[in-house]
């Protein structure tokens, strides 16, 4: 009887496959974030955001977000107050199109800790130590504590489906807890130049820091 016998470099790519797909198989949840954050360079979604106070009373907003790798970010929130977030790289401005009001914070300052620097950072190791967590509400879950200890940010959870970014969860240190749902998460979408550039509207009241 014959035997097969496989050329070398055949066997090495065999072993090299299985090895990946083993350590695929074996790969948890935080490691499923860092792959997010080396591989998803860009991102859009709609948004659900639910605030739940320490009393329990809750108040629920919806709007758009996007963001670019390193430090760039778009949140507008439509209802039920209109307001624009947008970090632009250098600073994080916030927008009230109802009192017409702008105001902007250096972008170290604004961002530390906070769950965007979760989602837009490159180094979240630096910022944050990170846990896997249960497997709930078909979510693969990481919890994502800040290093420094002065931000209002106590804890935060990252939810995964595959490996598509589906919610967080926020607690803070005035007792409030909030929820962003991301809706139809879009990897690497392909955004206009402009969308973190932000310009006060004419007649706006501008307050920066």
């Amino acid at each position: 009887m014959m035997r097969t016998v496989f050329p070398k470099s055949l066997r090495a790519a065999t072993l090299a496959i299985l090895a990946s797909a083993c350590a695929s198989a074996f790969a948890g949840p935080t490691d499923e974030l860092r792959d997010f954050v080396r591989n998803v360079k860009s991102g859009s979604s709609t948004f659900t955001q639910t605030i739940t106070s320490p009393n329990g009373k809750q108040k629920v907003s919806n709007g758009s977000f996007q963001f670019s790798r390193p430090n760039r970010f778009r949140f507008v929130y439509e209802k039920p107050y209109a307001q624009t977030v947008v970090g632009d790289g250098t600073k994080v401005w916030i927008y009230d199109p109802d009192l017409n009001q702008a105001s902007s914070r250096k972008l170290g300052d604004a961002l530390a800790n906070t769950p965007a620097a979760l989602i837009v950072s490159n180094d979240i190791d630096k910022v944050f130590t990170l846990s896997d967590q249960p497997s709930k509400d078909g979510l693969d879950w990481v919890l994502a504590t800040p290093k420094q200890a002065e931000g209002t940010v106590r804890t935060l959870r990252v939810g995964f489906k595959g490996h598509a970014l589906a919610q967080l969860e926020i607690d803070d240190s005035f007792g409030q807890k909030s929820m962003i749902v991301f809706n139809a998460f879009e990897p690497n979408a392909k955004l206009p130049a402009d969308t973190f550039v932000f310009v006060p509207p004419k007649g706006a009241d501008v307050a920066e820091q």
